[in-house]
This record gives C-alpha cells, structure tokens and sequence, in this order.
C-alpha cells in the first residue's frame, strides 16, 4: 500500500522539478478561480503539462462548469487529467467523458456535511476518480479549493467507504496532521497545497518532512493491517 501524492499550485517548471525529485506523483496546474492562491495563466499551464515527464500526472484544475468550455480548457492546456473543481451538472461530466474520452476526470467534492455522499452516485459513472475538499462553493465568493482548512474526516472515510472510484484527500493536511488524517480516511491520494508553503513559494523543507510523514503513515498503516 502507498498512498499517492499530488503536489498541487505548481507555478513554474522550477517547482514542478521540485515537486517531483521530492516524489510527488502528479502535479495540480491552477487555471483563473474565483478565489484562492496559485492560479496561473493558461499558456503557462501547457508549458508545465508538455515538459512533465511520465508517470508523473498533470491535473488542470478548471473552473469551467460545461462540457465544451471545460474540453476547450482541456485542449488549450494539454494535461493528462482534468480536476473539476465545482459541483457541476453531473451530466455535463457524462458529456465530457464523450468528448474527450482519453483524458481522465476527477471530480472536487466539497465537505461541507454528510450530503457530499449523496453525490457519489450522480459522479461516479462518469469520472475516474473524486478528490475531496474543505471548499465552500455556495458561498458569496465561491470558495474552490487553496483555503488550507481541514473538513470533517469522519464524512471523508464515509465517502471512501462508499466510492467506487479512488478518492483523494486534500484541505490543511501537513506533516504534523497526515499520519492521522491517512488513519481516520485510508483515501487512495493526498492533495497539498498551502501547507507546503512559505510566503507562497513551495519549500522543500516542508515538502521533505511531508513526503517522509506519509512513508512514515503508510509503513505503519501496513503493519496495523
């Protein structure tokens, strides 16, 4: 068992090549949000996308709430996989899948309560994976991921209980808090993003201690069985 990481806010090639000396699995590329930290423009999103090198995978965290605005952000950009960061239609997903059938779908679901488990079955048939957040979509500004808040893990394990696909973790998680986090929730991956950062440049001092927090979880998750 290992759990996967997804290094996400990548500005620069500088430190996605970071990001993946230090182990990261893939690399979360943020187009224009409502709000929160690490967008940046589109074109520098490709340059990303073209120069990550196999395995590692490329997510666009797109904002985009229709198929074909969201395939167009997807054909601008190039990435292996497409992060859906709102509570779309799911039948615009569906369409997507259509579309733009090689490229992989992960589905944001923001905790806000125990009703994030109802749509498990409205996504599920369409994406590959879900990455749970600590978001607020409904509020005054849309709150879509970057807030560096943890959510109610208990609901989280209840949604991977529950997921036919593999579900990622994101939202305050930190090498003080992971070994934890990956106990209550056993996700597939985790997603990190304000907490391995300094003056919002990615430290690879708290990367380092991270990656080594989840090594640490994963040996000992093991041998609990």
């Amino acid at each position: 068992m290992r759990t996967r990481i997804k290094i996400c806010c990548i500005a620069s090639i500088d430190e996605a090549q970071l990001a993946i000396a230090a182990g990261a699995d893939a690399l979360g590329l943020v187009a224009a949000m409502p709000s929160g930290p690490g967008p940046i423009p589109d074109a520098r999103i490709a340059q990303i996308a073209a120069w990550t090198p196999p395995p590692v995978a490329t997510f666009l965290l797109t904002s985009e709430t229709t198929a074909p605005a969201i395939a167009e952000h997807v054909r601008a950009t190039q990435p292996s996989t497409v992060q859906i960061v709102g509570h779309i239609d799911p039948g615009e997903v569906a369409e997507l899948a259509r579309l733009l059938p090689h490229v992989r779908r992960v589905q944001v679901i923001h905790v806000e309560g125990p009703e994030a488990l109802a749509l498990i079955p409205a996504y599920a048939p369409h994406v590959h994976a879900f990455l749970l957040d600590s978001g607020r979509p409904g509020a005054a500004v849309p709150e879509l991921g970057g807030t560096g808040r943890t959510h109610d893990w208990s609901i989280s394990a209840r949604f991977v209980r529950a997921s036919p696909r593999p579900v990622f973790l994101a939202g305050g998680l930190d090498a003080t808090n992971v070994m934890e986090a990956l106990r209550q929730v056993r996700p597939y991956g985790i997603d990190l993003c304000s907490r391995v950062r300094t003056d919002g440049q990615l430290d690879v001092m708290k990367l380092a201690l991270l990656m080594a927090a989840v090594r640490d979880a994963d040996a000992v998750l093991y041998a609990e069985g």
